[in-house]
């Protein structure tokens, strides 16, 4: 009986395959590597070797045997045995025996086992797929003198050679990356749109409040003329947000300034900061409030903005 398929099969799960009376193969994990002078780079592995000492039977080789060819366990035991009784005879012999895809034993002078293992499988499941690949040298390239010149003045990256033909791919790959970065973003856009819009604007109006609208009255020597908006409804979740004041008194004299110009101008409540927020209008549709922002923005006050909020009615 040919023990290699059963210990082959073992050494791809276990560490250590032990041939009761004869020896144990021993596997250890190496991580991938690059050989300094062929520039070749190996894929991590099992690296095996082969102890003569470990012969104490552990059950292992002998169930398994026992399980793929459906035979009882003594039974898988005696075929071991025998095997082994055959192979130290041919090893006395001086021959050298071959392990398929294992590799080769051979008696010294010292009657000691030499183990030659083969490189041509690797038992590392893990690394299933990996092959050995040999790239160039990498080189750093030499700028000419009269480059160095230049840059000297002015510093510049100037490479002997245009790699035209990698263009494409550093092309495709910021396009892929574009792609993936940019579906993840529309995916988000519709529900993080209107809460950055609030927050961005409501930090700008903040910091204009602090230098601009914190006064107990407001006089007005030359209105402006009076901008009619087309409102049909003075509710709605989008507002133009005309100023926002931390004394109600002031909100009050804002809207009642606002509705002397013809705006629907009222207060919508407070807002994070304790301030009292007027708006010269809102709407149920984001069209028409941008349409009046515009119009206000041009006519009357620049430094309006758009609150997209929904009220508690």
């Amino acid at each position: 009986m040919q023990l290699e398929p059963y210990i082959s099969d073992l050494l791809y799960r276990y560490e250590c395959v032990t041939v009761p009376e004869f020896g144990s193969f021993l596997t250890r994990r190496v991580s991938a590597t690059i050989h300094e002078t062929t520039h070749a780079f190996y894929p991590p592995k099992k690296v095996l070797s082969f102890n003569e000492q470990i012969q104490e039977n552990d059950g292992l080789l002998a169930r398994y045997i026992a399980d793929v060819e459906k035979i009882p366990y003594e039974e898988a035991s005696k075929k071991i045995k025998k095997r082994v009784k055959y192979l130290k005879s041919y090893l006395v012999e001086g021959e050298t025996i071959a392990f398929e895809n294992i590799g080769s034993l051979s008696l010294n002078n010292e009657g000691n086992m030499l183990f030659e293992p083969s490189y041509s499988y690797n038992y590392l499941t893990d690394a299933f797929g990996l092959s050995q690949f040999t790239t160039p040298e990498v080189t750093r390239e030499t700028h000419k003198k009269t480059v160095e010149a230049i840059e000297k003045v002015v510093p510049i990256s100037v490479t002997p050679e245009r790699r035209q033909s990698l263009g494409y791919l550093k092309y495709a790959a910021v396009g892929l990356i574009a792609l993936t970065i940019g579906g993840f973003a529309a995916s988000n856009y519709y529900v993080n749109q209107i809460e950055t819009h609030n927050q961005l604007a409501q930090e700008e109006a903040n910091t204009q409040l602090e230098t601009k609208i914190q006064e107990a009255t407001f006089v007005i020597n030359n209105p402006l003329p009076a901008v009619t908006l087309n409102v049909k409804k003075q509710h709605g979740n989008y507002h133009i947000i005309a100023g926002a004041f931390r004394l109600e008194e002031n909100s009050d004299k804002k809207v009642d300034q606002l509705k002397d110009l013809g705006y629907s101008a009222r207060k919508i409540g407070t807002n994070k900061y304790g301030l009292h927020e007027v708006v010269y209008a809102s709407f149920e549709n984001r069209i028409d409030a941008l349409n009046a922002l515009r119009a206000v923005k041009k006519d009357h006050n620049n430094d309006a903005w758009l609150l997209v909020k929904q009220l508690e009615e």
